[in-house]
C-alpha cells in the first residue's frame, strides 16, 4: 500500500511538472519571437531526436520505404523529420499568427500558400457533407486552421495529451483557431455520423494503423488503414478530397487542396469497396510521403501486419501487434 501512495504522488508530481514546463513555455512563446522559437525546437529534435528509442522505428521504416537509398540518405530524412517535428512541436502557441494567408491578396508576400482554394470554397458552399483527408505531414494542424479561416464548418478528431493540464491548454489553442473538435474516444465515430447527417464536414488523418482496417499495401507493403473516409463516403454520397500541408523555408508553408475524388464504382460487396477506396486514398498518402519523406511521421509503427516469421525488418512491430 505504501509503494502504491508513492507511486500516485510521483505520478501526481510528474503531472504538475509536465503542466508547468509547458505552461511555462507558452508564456515565453509571448516574447520570444517565432522564428528564434522554431529555430531552436528543430534543432534541438534534429539533435537528440535520432539517439532516441523512437529513431530505431523509424530507421527500419526508412529501411523498408527506400531500399534503394544509402544509409547516409535515409538518415538525412529521418534528421529532417525530428526537426520538422520539433518545429511542429513549438509552432503550438504561434498557430493563429502563423495563418495570415488573405484570400482577397492570394499572391501575397505571407507565411502561406494555398493551392486548391477553389475546393475548400465549393465544400464550404455546395450544401452537402464531405470528407477531408490528410497525413501527420509538416504542421498538420493548420490544415483546420485553414478550414476555420475558410469559412467551412469542419469537425476534427483529435487525441488528447495524457496529462490533464496539458491537455486543457492544447484544448483552448485548438479551439481559438480550428473549427469543432471531436475527441477519439467510443463516441466519435457517433459524432461524425451526426455530423454528416446535418450536411457538415469531417477532417481525418488517415495514415496510421489501425488493426481492424482492410488490408492494403504502403510503399508496396501490408498494412491496416482506418476505412472511415471510405466507409462515410459510401453511406452519404459525398466528395472526399485529400489536403496536405508542406513545409518552406523560411518558415512558411503551403496547403494543398486536391479535386475531389473519383472513388472506385461500388460492386454491391461493401467491404471490397471500402477497401478499395481506402486502398485509393492510402496511394494518395504515399505519393505525399515520396514526394517530401522529411514532412512525415517516420517515428510510428506504421508496418504491423503479420509476416512469415523470420521476415520483418529489425526494429518493426512483430507479428500480431496491434492497437
Amino acid at each position: 500500500m505504501a509503494m502504491l501512495r508513492l507511486k500516485l504522488l510521483l505520478l501526481r508530481w510528474a503531472t504538475a511538472i509536465g503542466a508547468g514546463l509547458v505552461s511555462a513555455f507558452f508564456l515565453a512563446a509571448r516574447i520570444v519571437p517565432y522564428r528564434w522559437m522554431a529555430a531552436f525546437g528543430g534543432g534541438l529534435a534534429r539533435t537528440l531526436g535520432p539517439r532516441l528509442r523512437p529513431s530505431r522505428t523509424a530507421r527500419a521504416n526508412l529501411a523498408l520505404a527506400f531500399p534503394e537509398k544509402s544509409e547516409a540518405e535515409r538518415e538525412a530524412i529521418l534528421r529532417g523529420a525530428w526537426d520538422n517535428l520539433g518545429r511542429t512541436a513549438v509552432e503550438y502557441p504561434y498557430i493563429g499568427q502563423l495563418w495570415d494567408y488573405d484570400p482577397e491578396r492570394p499572391t501575397a508576400d505571407g507565411r502561406i500558400e494555398v493551392v486548391g482554394r477553389e475546393y475548400f470554397e465549393a465544400l464550404r458552399d455546395d450544401g452537402r457533407p464531405g470528407i477531408v483527408f490528410s497525413a501527420h505531414l509538416a504542421n498538420w494542424e493548420l490544415l483546420a486552421v485553414a478550414a476555420a479561416r475558410h469559412g467551412l464548418d469542419i469537425a476534427v478528431l483529435y487525441r488528447e495529451p495524457n496529462n490533464p493540464a496539458i491537455a486543457r491548454i492544447i484544448r483552448r489553442i485548438r479551439g481559438q483557431n480550428m473549427g469543432r473538435l471531436i475527441p477519439t474516444d467510443l463516441r466519435g465515430g457517433l459524432a461524425l455520423v451526426g455530423v454528416l447527417k446535418a450536411g457538415g464536414h469531417v477532417g481525418m488523418l488517415v495514415d496510421q494503423h489501425f488493426s481492424r482496417g482492410p488490408l492494403g499495401t504502403f510503399f508496396g507493403h501490408p498494412v491496416r488503414t482506418a476505412p472511415a473516409a471510405a466507409k462515410f463516403a459510401r453511406a452519404f454520397e459525398c466528395p472526399v478530397h485529400g489536403a496536405r500541408v508542406m513545409r518552406l523555408p523560411g518558415g512558411r508553408f503551403r496547403l494543398e487542396v486536391t479535386p475531389p475524388l473519383a472513388l472506385p464504382p461500388p460492386t454491391g460487396d461493401g467491404p471490397a469497396d471500402e477497401a478499395a477506396a481506402t486502398q485509393m486514398i492510402t496511394a494518395i498518402v504515399e505519393g505525399w510521403v515520396r514526394e517530401r519523406p522529411q514532412d512525415w511521421l517516420w517515428m510510428h509503427r506504421r508496418w504491423r501486419v503479420e509476416r512469415p516469421a523470420g521476415t520483418a525488418p529489425a526494429g518493426v512491430d512483430k507479428p500480431g501487434a496491434g492497437r
